[in-house]
């Protein structure tokens, strides 16, 4: 499915109408280049949860965590990660044990380490807005 997002609230919107879709527990990879709104559109997601407080990049700390009423996510930005295995040495395999939403900004960066997503997501810029790309990988 491949939609169009004139601006900034498109794409918030779209991360709320995907909320309650997700699974309690799953593996989500946003892809796409620097700009491209994957903080936005988790920031929509937060916001359809019920999640009040600043979402930010986690870019510098390489994962922020919110609690919600009835979830847990964690929201992963790999852009600084240089090895694969730096994942390993952070524990990453405890937050993928939890029963938690765990999105990932730049996955790639993972590669080896991380398991397949649940869900992928592609978010492009275009002269005007973005579009956005959403394929199921897993069924829950």
């Amino acid at each position: 499915m491949i939609v169009e997002l004139q601006d900034t609230e498109a794409t918030e919107a779209a991360g709320a109408d995907l909320w309650p879709l997700l699974p309690k527990k799953c593996i989500v990879y946003l892809q796409g280049e620097l700009g491209a709104g994957k903080t936005t559109f988790v920031r929509g997601l937060l916001r359809a949860a019920g999640y009040q407080g600043v979402v930010k990049s986690p870019t510098y700390t390489v994962v922020e965590e919110y609690l919600t009423s009835d979830r847990t996510l964690f929201h992963f930005d790999l852009y600084r990660i240089r090895d694969p295995e730096e994942l390993i040495w952070m524990g990453i395999e405890d937050y993928l044990a939890q029963e938690a939403v765990c999105l990932f900004e730049w996955p790639e960066m993972g590669l080896g380490i991380l398991p397949e997503a649940d869900l992928l997501i592609r978010l492009d810029l275009l002269a005007q807005g973005r579009s956005m790309q959403m394929e199921w990988r897993k069924e829950g």
